[in-house]
């Protein structure tokens, strides 16, 4: 009777781990993901070592902050912004980003950018001329920079992100605990 009552219990308790390892396992898989940042090309949004909750199900938009594949190598991840989307022109000149001509603020660049001397460029002057014929973002396609536009390897270099090699919106930087926050 005590060895069925034993037998029983570990069969709870084995079957109450493998549950939340699965349950883990699919949300990771289909919803939520954590991601440790490496690399400084989106400080000062993000550093190296922070960690952050990446959102699966979202709909992307312009200056949402993603994790995607690397074009260079399926299994490393990069954190970029959206600067562009499907059917938009994109410029910059002399640090000012035109989306089809027309000039748009980078709200997610003004504390950094007052620690630039005026007489630096930050953003080099590029267009989407320069990735595909028409500069038109073609459907299915994001241009994605990094905010350390300095250092960040970015679409100006690999080209136009396909929407499909997105793993998730960053949602939340959980980590240091101090710099806890939503991303939106």
């Amino acid at each position: 009777m005590r060895k069925t009552r034993i037998k029983r219990e570990i069969i709870i308790y084995c079957s109450i781990i493998l549950g939340t390892l699965l349950f883990s396992l699919i949300v990771q898989q289909y919803f939520f993901q954590p991601y440790t940042v490496k690399g400084d090309s989106m400080n000062p949004t993000l550093q190296e070592g922070n960690r952050i909750i990446i959102n699966k199900l979202s709909n992307y938009q312009r200056f949402d902050l993603v994790v995607l594949h690397s074009p260079h190598d399926q299994d490393e991840y990069l954190v970029k912004r959206i600067i562009g989307v499907a059917g938009e022109k994109i410029e910059y000149i002399d640090d000012q980003l035109y989306i089809n001509n027309q000039e748009v603020s980078e709200p997610h660049l003004h504390k950094y950018l007052q620690h630039i001397p005026t007489y630096e460029r930050f953003t080099e002057n590029f267009s989407t001329e320069e990735l595909v014929n028409d500069g038109i973002i073609p459907h299915g396609f994001v241009l994605v920079l990094g905010d350390n536009r300095r250092i960040s390897r970015d679409g100006r270099h690999f080209g136009l992100t396909p929407v499909s090699d997105i793993v998730g919106e960053v949602d939340v930087k959980y980590w240091p605990l101090t710099d806890l926050k939503l991303m939106h």
